[in-house]
């Protein structure tokens, strides 16, 4: 006895699971369903990089051939960003030792100068082919589709139609990858690792130091194919992440990041492209299945002996007219002796198509976390059912716009009002002296599309309730119902209403003139 425990110890100390806790569930080694189940996972780059290469290309394929691919990266876009996400300076006027007043004309001012940028293509974008929010929807489709997305911060000649020098230059995941030849002779493959001429190490384009943070980034002038077909050397350019003396990025990085030690992202359809893959093969199945059977195919078999003749053969031998039949209403046709017809059933469409793509469109939406309902835009349920699924699918929209914003676009804030306190456009005292007086002038919220309503006039006493009884401020209700500023409709009614109120003023003092000489016309007679 005493040995069989020496033994089983010895086991446990060499490593051995044993039959205990995990050991007889998830972790089996012994259990039946488990066979052939060889699960390996390694290091995030290991797992990550040495697959990006087919992920994008697969996923960039299911966005493109349209389905559940395209809806769901489309309808992701569409409620992060929509037509922009548009900033609302929220300056920290306390801490400053501002008044509200002053802390809104200087957002304001503010305003006035990025508009000016970042409504204008050939202001903002490098290429002069988008306005900011045109990159904003840029950048979200190459990080959902492609894992990551990057924009490299330019600067061109100010004019008087645009005094600013930013410019932003979105560009795709591929063109960040590791140099085939770094380091005496040694070559290394585009998707892989390699280390830079400083000894740094470098996962799949970006470069990091011991500690592990990212130093530079590494940009091609090609895409991975385009060496083949132009057969043409690629060369990379090493942009460090910040600058040396301003600190400020020279590279915006769009990812979501899922794991610790992770330097590049994944796919947004990583996880689900096998079910979409087979999903799009059983439609065009179906679809080609039901086509064949919409030609009312017929087959006439014959007992008599038959030669296959070729084309030409059967031209010159056979009498169209006589071998012809043809069908048409009350239409007869004579067979020959020995001769039946019988006519094509496939069996299409199949009657159970419906019920099995909704469960794989159900099955993919929980992956993403997008509902079926949302993906599909098909709401056939009752308002509570619909309704919840639209506050599931916000959750999901809400916190991509988060990271989206923290990303791209406050960055991007903050580079912009940077070049203008350098040059003295505004005033913003110890904004370069003091990080907490820079943090409290850059404050901004970023407004987009808003949550769907299903019942507006519900969603409208709902937020009345809760301003009434001080669950929220107006403020956030008219954040949360339209994306509008309160303040903004409070100056504009303020505006309406007096306007409005002299026109009633000027219309009842000319009834009122009208009924005076009526009443004196009267009189008179």
């Amino acid at each position: 006895m005493k040995k069989n425990r020496k033994t089983i110890k010895n086991k446990y100390i060499e490593g051995y699971s044993g039959t205990t806790g995990y050991g007889e569930a998830g972790a089996s080694h012994t259990k039946k369903s488990f066979k052939g189940f060889n699960a390996t996972s390694s290091s995030p780059n290991s797992d990550i990089n040495y697959n990006l290469y087919d992920l994008r290309n697969r996923s960039r394929m299911l966005y493109m051939a349209g389905g559940l691919g395209t809806a769901a990266i489309k309808t992701t876009s569409t409620n992060v960003v929509g037509v922009g996400l548009i900033p609302n300076p929220q300056v920290d006027f306390e801490f400053l030792g501002m008044t509200s007043e002053d802390a809104k004309a200087w957002g304001k001012k503010v305003t006035r100068y990025w508009d000016l940028w970042a409504k204008k293509k050939a202001n903002c974008d490098i290429r002069g082919m988008s306005n900011f929010y045109g990159l904003q929807k840029v950048a979200l489709m190459g990080a959902l589709m492609s894992g990551d997305s990057f924009a490299l911060v330019k600067r061109a000649k100010r004019t008087k139609q645009n005094p600013i020098s930013l410019r932003l230059d979105v560009i795709e995941a591929d063109l960040i990858s590791t140099p085939t030849k770094l380091k005496d002779g040694k070559y290394f493959k585009c998707t892989t690792d390699g280390i830079a001429n400083n000894g740094n190490e470098i996962f799949n384009g970006v470069e990091v130091d011991n500690n592990g943070s990212i130093v530079a980034y590494y940009v091609s002038d090609k895409y991975p194919k385009e060496t083949i077909l132009y057969s043409q050397e690629t060369k990379w350019t090493r942009i460090p992440a910040y600058g040396e003396l301003t600190n400020s990025p020279n590279i915006l990085h769009v990812c979501d990041i899922e794991r610790g030690g992770q330097y590049r992202g994944v796919p947004f359809l990583a996880q689900v492209i096998e079910p979409l893959l087979q999903m799009r093969r059983y439609t065009e199945s179906e679809l080609m299945a039901a086509l064949v059977n919409s030609f009312f195919t017929a087959f006439i078999t014959t007992e008599k002996e038959t030669n296959v003749l070729t084309d030409d053969e059967n031209n010159e031998n056979n009498n169209p007219k006589e071998d012809e039949l043809t069908m048409g209403p009350g239409m007869i046709n004579q067979l020959a002796p020995g001769e039946n017809i019988s006519f094509g059933d496939p069996k299409h469409p199949n009657s159970g198509f419906d019920l099995f793509m909704m469960t794989l469109a159900k099955l993919i939406g929980a992956s993403l976390e997008i509902p079926a309902e949302v993906i599909l835009k098909a709401f056939n349920s009752n308002y509570s059912a619909s309704r919840a699924a639209l506050q599931e699918a916000w959750k999901m929209f809400s916190n991509r716009r988060v990271w989206f914003v923290e990303d791209f676009c406050q960055p991007t804030w903050e580079l912009f009002v940077d070049e203008l306190v350098a040059l003295n456009y505004i005033s913003a005292p110890g904004y370069f002296d003091n990080p907490l007086i820079r943090q409290a002038y850059l404050n901004c919220r970023w407004n987009g599309t808003m949550q769907p309503q299903l019942d507006p006039i519900k969603e409208v006493q709902a937020e009345i309730l809760k301003v009434e009884n001080g669950f929220t401020t107006r403020k956030e209700a008219t954040i949360r119902l339209n994306g509008g500023s309160f303040d903004e409709n409070v100056s504009q009614l303020e505006l309406e209403n007096s306007i409005f109120q002299a026109t009633k003023t000027d219309i009842k003092e000319e009834e009122d003139d009208k009924e005076e000489i009526t009443n004196d016309n009267s009189s008179k007679r």
